[in-house]
């Protein structure tokens, strides 16, 4: 996986054909995006650390809107 903005990763987020969870362990919250069974997105928050993760091919998972291509 690769870091990518957090305007992405919240375009996959709201898109109504992906699921995702959350899981909270303590400091550290892990949301998962999926597409069927594929993990597409991850985002970890640690403490005030927050970071954005997608696999290679996330772009193709993106809706078209205003300012993303």
């Amino acid at each position: 996986m690769k870091l990518i903005m957090k305007t992405e990763f919240d375009n996959l987020r709201v898109n109504e054909h992906h699921d995702y969870e959350t899981d909270n362990n303590g400091e550290k919250q892990v949301v998962k995006i999926y597409c069927g069974e594929l993990l597409i997105a991850k985002k970890i928050k640690l403490k005030k650390s927050v970071r954005f993760f997608g696999i290679s091919t996330y772009q193709q998972y993106l809706t078209q809107e205003d300012g993303v291509k």
